[in-house]
């Protein structure tokens, strides 16, 4: 995301092939790439504990390493970050912590980071960016990015433990290894690596309108960035219009010397460029395809929009007006899964194809109530975990990863549907996180679950009131007897009829479907579901409480579900509530 390129030292087509290659017999590549990861960490403690006693074969591999989650590495990991130098994990050393970002369990998980891991993340990025590139062309130009460098700290191991994107950005292999696969960026690094996020957004949007001609890429690591970025162009284009008009940041909105300074290089007073903009955002209707109307020479939009991000969707659509919304590749702090190879696809549609050299996969399988794509949350534990070309198309499953640094049998906790496959390769469609969340009493509810609800109602709201749900999250409260769900809204405009918010949360209480839900709810084990409207930019306090505590920018997640124990959000929740509504679809 930052780096020049030089295509003539990249073949896409070259590229291309070796995936077609790797692909063909997916079995064997797996059975070879164990063998590496063994074979290469035969000494290492955590191998040496459970008896592995140097063998390669996937069988005697399940029969002597258990899977794991988190918790069971962590002892280990956090060793390695105190500075235990010996092969604890690794027989290669882990040069430093990625952290995830904390958001949707509350805690920041350390996970080891190595230079496999660095080039093994390059390979899945440029298998993805040959295809994007054979489907999108784009010879030239720059890419208008909101991309946001976390600032590391030092464990007592004197290891540098910061975010896995920031890990990527500040290797000194990176610029060379981007060079020919991505567009320079407009904003400079002290925009990157900016130490206030709101100085960093604004100054990206300055940069991109000084390129506006020559962007031909928009990009955001996660939907809920891109989203923020051009909601808040709405806000501030006059301001931005200003301080064009006279080649001076305002000193306002950009404050640090270092990006003051790296900003105020690229500025000179240009009335003509600031009229433009000034008549192009004035001629919107709703900022109805903002991007292609402010950047006419993009070729498409890329972010990650699976998961969680699904709910974004639509407003990026209302931005992007024409241009193709193109979904990122599939990975987490933990390492890659799959890359995009058909980026032609619709979001909602976007499968990721598991390269069979980036990591040894199992699958364990899951169910669901009925046969659909909601997230299974059964019990993990009852089902044999199968390997990558043993899935079925149709089914779910939760995704096991053994790494070249340093996890073993790692449960990711995320669910995936296997939609078809790509020669022997499997192609996965992200379904959710697999942790429960919300439930009371025999219910169960997951992220997806509560998406899904979410979506339902939203279109009786969109559809007698045009308004949208810009955010939401929810809430288990068993404060009172019997307990029931919150969900909490922030709309686009602060007010709507009371009736059609009552048939908002009807239609939420009646979208939870799970029969333990269903049920207790007939019997008023648990009660009435309530749904409270939030007061404008209530959302943007929360993820502000979570920047205050170190969360990553680049990062950053919406909390789907707010635990109990969290009550500074809850706290920011309720003062912000301005309606509230319980449910009379149980009567």
């Amino acid at each position: 995301m930052l780096g020049r390129k030089k295509k003539s030292e990249f073949s896409g087509e070259e590229v291309i092939a070796e995936f077609e290659r790797l692909t063909l017999d997916a079995a064997a590549v797996q059975r070879e790439t164990l063998r590496r990861i063994l074979d290469e960490n035969a000494a290492v403690e955590y191998l040496q504990r459970l008896g592995l006693a140097g063998r390669t074969d996937a069988d005697a591999f399940r029969a002597c390493v258990p899977l794991a989650t988190h918790g069971d590495l962590e002892p280990y990991i956090g060793r390695v970050a105190d500075g235990d130098t010996s092969p604890v994990l690794t027989a290669k050393p882990i040069t430093s912590i990625s952290l995830s970002s904390g958001t949707t369990q509350g805690k920041r998980k350390y996970l080891p980071f190595n230079d496999d891991l660095f080039k093994l993340t390059m390979l899945v990025y440029r298998t993805s960016f040959a295809f994007r590139n054979r489907a999108f062309p784009v010879d030239d130009g720059k890419a208008l990015q909101f991309v946001y460098g976390s600032r590391p700290f030092t464990t007592k191991g004197g290891l540098t433990a910061t975010t896995a994107t920031t890990n990527l950005y500040r290797n000194e292999e990176y610029k060379a290894a981007v060079r020919d696969i991505q567009l320079p960026c407009c904003s400079p690094e002290e925009v990157i690596f900016g130490p206030d996020f709101a100085e960093s957004l604004y100054c990206h949007l300055l940069c991109g309108l000084l390129f506006a001609a020559e962007v031909r890429t928009v990009f955001a690591m996660f939907g809920h960035n891109l989203a923020l970025a051009f909601e808040t162009l709405e806000q501030v284009w006059q301001e931005l219009c200003h301080d064009i008009r006279r080649g001076v940041p305002s000193p306002a909105r950009v404050a640090d010397p270092a990006v003051r300074r790296a900003v105020s290089a690229l500025l000179a007073p240009n009335p003509a460029l600031a009229d433009e903009v000034a008549r192009r955002c004035a001629g919107l209707t709703n900022w109805y395809g903002v991007i292609p109307a402010l950047w006419p020479n993009a070729k498409y939009v890329h972010t990650i929009v699976t998961g969680s991000m699904e709910h974004y969707v639509r407003k990026l659509r209302h931005y992007a007006g024409g241009l193709p919304l193109v979904a990122m590749d599939y990975g987490a702090s933990e390492g890659m899964v799959g890359a995009n190879v058909e980026p032609e696809m619709p979001p909602e549609s976007a499968t990721f194809t598991v390269l069979p050299n980036i990591a040894y996969f199992e699958f364990i399988p899951l169910k669901t109530s009925d046969g659909g794509d909601a997230c299974p949350v059964t019990s993990y534990a009852e089902a044999e975990p199968v390997g990558l070309t043993e899935v079925t198309v149709g089914e779910h499953y939760e995704v096991v990863m053994t790494t070249f640094a340093g996890l073993y049998r790692y449960r990711l906790g995320d669910v995936v549907k296997v939609a078809g496959f790509h020669n022997s390769t499997p192609k996965l469609k992200f379904v959710c996180r697999g942790m429960l969340t919300l439930s009371i009493n025999v219910d169960k509810n997951s992220e997806q679950d509560v998406q899904l609800a979410v979506d339902s109602a939203a279109k009786i709201l969109a559809t007698a009131e045009r308004l949208e749900v810009l955010d939401y999250t929810s809430h288990a409260d068993v404060s009172s007897d019997p307990g029931h769900y919150v969900i909490f809204w922030e709309l686009s405009a602060a007010e709507a009829d009371d009736d059609v918010l009552q048939n908002c949360c009807d239609e939420l209480d009646r979208g939870f479907v799970d029969a333990g839900y269903v049920s207790s709810r007939k019997t008023n084990a648990i009660g009435p579901l309530e749904l409270r409207v939030l007061q404008p930019g209530t959302f943007q306090k929360v993820m502000d409480h979570y920047l205050s505590l170190g969360a990553p920018v680049n990062q950053f997640k919406m909390p789907r579900c707010v635990a109990g124990s969290n009550s500074s959000v809850l706290r920011i929740l309720s003062s912000s509530t301005v309606k509230v509504l319980f449910s009379t679809a149980y009567g």
